[in-house]
Parts: structure tokens; sequence; C-alpha cells
């Protein structure tokens, strides 16, 4: 378990490269990550390359035993570039080209950006080609299915449509196109979606949009990836990402490279909205779940945070170390920390690292010193990894979908997976977050909220693993679209109605409005959002609705098929009824389940197969006492416990 820093030795004077380094070493600093941004500093001028700097920095690391991450400079290209080939610019769905001056604004399916960016990877690759410190390359920056409508773009688009559709009749019907009288007589007509909002344009267009910028993004990383094992074979690729605006498909994304890499931001401010979710613990799960195995943090939380927006409040004691054992909690086997130290320059100068402007070590340093110390007696745990019973599917296209036509107000897509994940974790239970086409035989429940656009190959693994014993929980706006993102003639849930046994008679978008539902038991449940009418055929009623026209029509059901159990959500409720229900849920499948344990605290396992390790990690602004059934050794304090006691933001590993 390797705590890592994010250093950027181009922006501070050469007299504190080997200062910076040293201090790293004596702290505990195992890994930096290195040349993110420094196009203009490794290529000053066209075909003038300049790696004397950045050999010198990693001499120097290479010295105090810290490994490299290095990183292709491609976010950033020189200023020179983009004089002499401006049209290398993303234009904007306004048809307008980005104005440069900031990051990220190349367009990464040009071709003339492309050889650019082809040529500094491959000088990069062969200077550093199996040099002993370098343990990872990463490619790019926080990439994005980039939106970009430029003539190159546009006009692959239109091939990418052709090559899917065959013909321009075939997309005017798989489109509508006979809506508003949008059919295309011509191939010159078929334009990217525009500055309109999207949900008043044609969601079929914005969905092939969106997988084609996608897979753009995809082909751009195997074009850098295979450049890099070219000269570097051995080498271990990643590129980090996050939850950003245009997010790629993350399963087609990392599916050539060695591991997923995630930016981790934390929120510093707990909320005081009870229903609110602030736990990264789900995005974590997520990030682990893509790959299906470990993954690494390549930036991570190390102070205020202010650069588009105004600067947040510090976090509190323990947060940062706190947040970062949570990571390794739930898969992640490196942190890397963003970043050393606070830029003196520049637009994120208020964007804090470990260290301060002051350049002197402070609160933070100290906290960020003793995780390193923690997280060198958690080399115990390397090889250890999170085997759940508990899957929650997770859906780029009916991410996507839902964003591109909001449904009711307050609805939103992640909304009910965190729910289940929020109701899951309340009891302890390790949770993968995974992608719907992924063999789902290991799990003994199966969540997956809202599959809004049908997807065969997921719908025939849903079938196949009920059929074969499996609890499934189904929720509303399941099977909407089909494929072409067209809504599809059938009551709802539509293709997933076999499985349900019960349909959609009417639905209700309340909105913010609240109503109720009570279940077999008798317990009472605030619902919103939206409202499934259904009716029942070979299911049952789990809960009904208490009020409103559909007083007593059923709103969840539970479905026996073959050898295993269908549960249908047709509301969107509060969280004491899916902790409720997980309850319920992990008792029928024997999934054991934690009792008692405060508001805040998360609990998950990570295994060798021999051993087992339990993390306990308090995050909430009180102190926490956690009994355990029987006294544990503690991998962080080296002492046996018969309890344990954590202040706010703080864990506790203990082997079972």
């Amino acid at each position: 378990m390797k705590i890592g820093v994010d250093y950027y030795p181009e922006q501070w004077d050469r007299s504190l490269w080997s200062k910076d380094a040293e201090l790293m070493a004596k702290t505990g600093v195992k890994t930096v990550r290195l040349a993110e941004f420094a196009w203009s500093r490794l290529e000053p001028n066209e075909d003038e390359y300049d790696f004397s700097w950045l050999d010198e920095v990693i001499s120097i690391f290479s010295h105090y035993g810290i490994e490299i991450i290095l990183c292709t400079p491609t976010n950033c290209p020189p200023l020179w570039l983009y004089e002499k080939y401006p049209e290398i610019v993303q234009v904007g769905v306004d048809g307008k080209p980005l104005q440069i001056g900031i990051r990220g604004h190349r367009c990464i399916n040009n071709q003339i950006f492309l050889e650019y960016a082809m040529k500094i990877t491959e000088e990069m690759a062969r200077h550093y080609a199996d040099h002993p410190s370098v343990v990872a390359w990463q490619i790019d920056n926080e990439l994005e299915a980039y939106p970009c409508c430029c003539e190159a773009c546009r006009d692959d688009f239109r091939i990418w449509l052709i090559d899917k559709y065959d013909s321009i009749e075939n997309i005017n019907k798989a489109f509508g196109n006979s809506v508003w009288s949008g059919e295309y007589s011509s191939i010159t007509q078929i334009q990217p979606p525009t500055a309109y909002p999207s949900a008043w344009q044609n969601p079929s267009l914005c969905m092939e949009f969106y997988r084609f910028t996608s897979e753009i993004t995809v082909k751009y990383v195997k074009i850098i990836s295979s450049i890099i094992r070219r000269y570097c074979p051995k080498a271990k690729i990643t590129t980090n990402t996050w939850f950003c605006e245009h997010m790629p498909d993350f399963y087609k994304l990392f599916d050539e490279l060695d591991f997923v890499s995630y930016d981790n931001y934390p929120p510093v401010k707990i909320p005081e909205d009870p229903e609110a979710f602030y736990s990264h613990a789900f995005h974590l799960d997520l990030m682990r779940g893509i790959k299906e195995k470990n993954f690494w943090v390549m930036e991570q939380l190390s102070g205020p945070t202010g650069s588009w927006a105004p600067m947040s409040a510090s976090p509190k004691p323990n947060m940062i170390m706190g947040y970062a054992l949570q990571a390794f909690a739930h898969g992640a086997d490196t942190v890397v920390h963003f970043r050393w130290r606070t830029a003196v320059t520049g637009a994120e100068m208020h964007w804090h690292g470990i260290l301060d402007h002051s350049n002197v070590p402070g609160r933070r340093f100290f906290e960020f010193a003793e995780l390193c110390k923690i997280a060198s007696k958690l080399e115990i745990l390397k090889d250890t990894q999170l085997i759940s019973g508990i899957a929650i599917l997770y859906s780029p296209e009916a991410e996507y979908a839902l964003k591109n036509q909001p449904q009711t107000e307050g609805y939103y897509y992640f909304e009910q997976l965190k729910y289940f994940h929020a109701a899951f974790a309340k009891y302890g239970a390790n949770i993968d977050v995974v992608s719907p086409e992924t063999d789902l035989s290991q799990y003994k429940i199966v969540v997956a909220p809202a599959l809004y656009v049908n997807n065969k190959a997921a719908t025939e693994n849903l079938y196949r693993y009920v059929m074969n014993g499996g609890t499934l929980v189904l929720t509303n706006r399941s099977g909407v679209k089909d494929k072409n993102n067209n809504c599809i003639i059938d009551s709802l849930p539509t293709v997933f109605k076999e499985l349900v046994g019960a349909e959609v008679t009417e639905y209700d978008p309340i909105g913010n409005s609240e109503q109720k539902i009570v279940d077999f038991s008798g317990n009472e449940f605030v619902c919103r959002e939206w409202c499934d009418i259904l009716k029942l055929n070979t299911a049952k009623a789990y809960a009904q609705y208490a009020d409103g026209y559909y007083l007593c029509c059923p709103a969840v059901t539970v479905n026996e098929y073959c050898k295993g159990l269908t549960y249908y959500v047709g509301t969107v409720c509060k969280s004491d009824f899916y902790e409720k229900f997980a309850s319920r849920l992990m008792k029928q499948n024997g999934i054991p389940r934690l009792r008692g344990l405060s508001k805040g605290v998360e609990v998950t396992t990570r295994t060798n197969g021999i051993d087992e390790y339990i993390f306990f990690f308090n995050n909430s602004e009180q102190n926490t006492v956690i009994g355990l059934p029987k006294p544990m050794y503690s991998i962080i304090d080296s002492m046996g416990k018969d309890k344990i006691e954590l202040k706010p933001f703080g864990m506790d590993v203990v082997r079972k």
C-alpha cells in the first residue's frame, strides 16, 4: 500500500528539487507523478526535444528510492502547436472554436494533433524505455467523451453512422426522423447535436453522438498506449478519470489498460441534510468494478480546493488521512495526493497541496506524514482484495440517456444506485459496482436501478442470473428505451415484464412532492419523484401506495421466476426504506449484517483468501465506539482490541 504525490518540477526552481525529494523520502512518500502538463518544456519548439531537466528530476527521485509515474503531456499542447495549426482546437456545440489559454482544448480526433501527440509519446517512451524507476505510465489527463463539433469530428461522425447503419434510409428509421421534418436526404445534412438544450434534440442522434465521442476517446487511448508498449513492453499503463460532465464508457476506456486510476476529492463539509450523499465509498466501489480488480487513486484531496470556484473549507483534522485510508479500504493499492506543494502561479494556485505557499510544514503535512507511516504498516494487505455477495449495476448509456432527457424534478440516475449502496453499506457489506454484462453468478443479490436503455446482452444476463437462483432488484424507468434511445411500444417494464411478473398501467412523475407507501409488515415510508402504478400478473405486492388516486395500488413487487426472485421498486423513497429493504434481502440470502453501526461508520473487508482484514472508518464528525464480537489485532495500533474507538474521520484496521 503506497502513498505518493503529484509533483510539477517545471513549476519550481531547480534548487528545490533535491530538497523536496529528500523531505518526501523522509516523510514516507513512495511514488511521484511527473510531466502531466509539461509538453512545452519537453518540446519547446517543433522537433526540438529537451529531456535533460526531467532526467535530472528522475535521477534525484531514483537516488531516494522513489518510484515514478510518467505521464504523456498530451492534455496541454504547447502554444506553438496551436499557433501553427489552429484547426487542432476543439469546436463547441455552438459551432465556435474553444478559446485556448487553459488546458484540455485539443481535439483528440484531429489528425494533426494525433501526429504530434504520437511523436512526443514516442520520444518519451524511447527515451525512458525500461527505466527501472518508471513503474507506470499515465495517458493524458482526465479524458472525457469530448463533444467536439469540428470539421474532422463531424465528417468522421457521418462516416461512423453510415458504417453502422449502411444507409441514410436506415438512419432515418432508427432515429425516427419523420418527427419535425428531420429526415436526411444526404449525408451532408447530418450534424452533431447543437447548443440547444439536449432534451429539445433528437435523443437517438444525441445517444449515437455520445457513443461516437466515447469510442473516439477509447481509440485515442489505444493509439497512445500502443506506442508506449512498443518501447516499454513491461509497462503498466493507465489513465486518470473522474465523474466528469462528459463521462466516456469507463468499461471500454480501461479495457486494454492495466488498471483504473481515479481522481478522488471527497467533500470537506458534511451536509446537514441526512438524505444527502457525501461518502465517496460508492465512487471508489464503482472504480474497482470497472475492471473488477484493485485500482489506484491518482489525485487525492490534500487541502482546500479552489480554481473555477471559490475556495472550499480546509479539510478537518483526520480527513486527509481518513479519506486516503477509505480509498485503501475500497480497493485502492496506491494513493497519490494532489499535490506536494501548492502552486504559487497559474489558475490552480488555490487548489491546495500538502505544503502551503509558505513552504512551511503545517498541520496537513504532519497528518500526511502520519498517513505514510500507517500505509507502511498496511503492506501486509498487499495482494488482498474485496469479495462481495452484492452487486449494483452501473450503465454508462442509462446515465447518459437520463441526463439527456430529465424525467422529473429531482430525479437523476445515480441517486437510486447510491441509495442502495448506502443501505447495504449500513450493515457492513462489501459491495461491487459492475457492468450489467459482467458474470453475475458469484452474487447473491444484484441491484439494477433504472436500466433505461435496453441492452440485449445485459437483459439476457439478468434473465440467466435469476433463472439460476439469483435475487434481482429492478426499479422504475427500466426498459423504457430501445437500443436507439427510442421508446418501446409495450407496457413497462417491457423486456423485463416476465421477470417482474407485473406491468405499469400508468406512471406519475411527482417530482419533489411527497407521498407514502406501506410495506407488507405495515411499515410506512415517504416516496417522491416517481410513482409507477403496477398491475400484478404473477408477482405479489411487497408495498402499496398509502395515498393519492392510486391508493392501495402496488408500489413494490416481488416475483418468483424459475429458481430466483425479482423485486421491482416502482418509486423513489428516502433512505429508511432502502435500509429496511436491504436488511431483509441480506437476511434472506444469508449475508451477515452488522447491527448498530453509528451513522457514518463504514466497514469493509479485504482478504487474501486466508486472512481477512476489516477496515472501520468513521466518516462523520462525532466520536464513535464499535464493539467487537471477539478481541482482534489492530494493524494500525499493533495491539489487540475488544472494541474500536474512532475520532471523527478516524480509521482502524483489524485482522479478523
